[in-house]
């Protein structure tokens, strides 16, 4: 980026879809009623939609009572940071060939519990930012965020 361009670049879909293919772990943001959660869950991007696994307990009843959700993801390095937000409909596969389909992309839990749930969020909308790391710059002439 040259110093006159805008600091924070907006992501393509395709390349929101790049970035979330680079991570494993990410935020599932829930709501019921004035309730919101959020829950790390590790996932899989597949296609348009991310995979992740579960078992029974607060996440899934929350899925059951509301399936609109959002999905955070994001990542940085010294000079740089981008984010993605996936906005969508959670489902947990039922029918024998999605979970079948579902088992043969080789997503594990991380920790030592069972885990047999498949949740797919199909994603409506989603939306990326990224950014250099620099230096604040000085106060005037700057857009604020």
């Amino acid at each position: 980026m040259s110093e006159n361009s805008d600091p924070v670049v907006r992501l393509s879909d395709g390349e929101c879809r790049d970035r979330l293919s680079t991570q494993s772990l990410g935020r599932l943001i829930t709501r019921v009623g004035d309730v919101v959660d959020v829950f790390p869950v590790n996932y899989v991007l597949d296609g348009d939609g991310i995979l992740f696994r579960t078992a029974p307990g607060s996440k899934l009843l929350e899925l059951t009572v509301n399936s609109g959700v959002l999905f955070e993801v994001d990542d940085h390095t010294d000079a740089e940071a981008w984010s993605v937000i996936v906005s969508g409909r959670a489902e947990v596969l039922e029918a024998e060939a999605d979970v079948e389909r579902a088992e043969s992309l080789g997503l594990q839990p991380w920790i030592p519990t069972l885990k047999r749930v498949f949740v797919r969020i199909s994603a409506e909308k989603m939306t990326g930012r990224a950014f250099e790391r620099t230096a604040e710059p000085e106060r005037t002439g700057v857009q604020d965020y």
